[in-house]
């Protein structure tokens, strides 16, 4: 009875326990595994940050390439130009002995003579250095011109040059700050070529003046020549007066 009891007992049981789900589960946690997570995850986000970064550094250099390339909005050219163009105009009207390389050689040469001969008259010599004396003037004309020309010039460079540093304290790039240096030696040889300019007027100048004392010295030669004569110069003798000799 009693073995019969046991039995029906732990049949029960094992019945019970065989109809009654398992509620109860466990959570297998491993450190390693996390750690290697952890750790991937990490370097992940450092090379996404890195190509970030990578993408920020080409980004601003094609922003500095776009302002090294940026061209510079002021062109002094023109003004420059128009500058020459009028003390070029002054030189192109100079009268007299122009600055033209023929003109000039065949003008030197008809009223600047080495020597006059017997065949010049007296009137076309007259003629001759009155004109001569007109080449000077015009000359001086000519470098007074260029000196208040040049005077002139004076605040329209200085507006230039201060157009420049500004340009240049303000470019956005090496473009812009190249061009304005490009500029600001454009009116350096604007300056030249007017300093160039005026020198040759003013030595244009100083030449004719010593060219007509030379040729004044010529006519003088020539009018002493035909004054004296070719005969016999006159010879002083002594004058007996009443017998009585010097």
């Amino acid at each position: 009875m009693n073995r019969s009891m046991s039995a029906l007992f732990v049949a029960s049981a094992a019945a019970l326990t065989l109809s009654t789900p398992c509620r109860a589960q466990f959570v297998v946690f491993d450190p390693t595994n996390f750690v290697e997570n952890a750790l991937t995850a990490a370097r992940t986000l450092q090379e996404i940050n890195n190509q970030v970064q990578q993408l920020q550094h080409e980004a601003q250099m094609l922003i500095n390439q776009a302002r090294n390339l940026t061209t510079l909005p002021f062109d002094i050219v023109p003004r420059l130009r128009a500058l020459l163009a009028n003390t070029q105009a002054l030189i192109n009207v100079a009268q007299g002995v122009g600055f033209r390389l023929n003109s000039a050689q065949a003008t030197f040469a008809r009223f600047y003579p080495v020597a006059y001969g017997p065949g010049q008259s007296g009137a076309a010599m007259a003629a001759d250095a009155a004109q001569r004396w007109l080449h000077s003037l015009q000359s001086l004309q000519t470098a007074v011109s260029l000196q208040a020309q040049a005077a002139e010039n004076l605040p329209a460079d200085e507006a230039s040059l201060a157009d420049l540093v500004g340009q240049s304290q303000g470019a956005i790039g090496a473009l812009q700050a190249m061009q304005a240096t490009n500029q600001l030696l454009a009116l350096q040889a604007r300056q030249s070529i007017q300093g160039q300019q005026l020198r040759l007027a003013q030595d244009r100048s100083v030449a004719l003046e010593q060219a007509r004392s030379i040729a004044a010295e010529a006519r003088a030669a020539e009018v002493r020549r035909r004054f004296q004569g070719s005969g016999v110069q006159y010879t002083p003798q002594p004058v007996d007066f009443y017998g009585f000799a010097p």
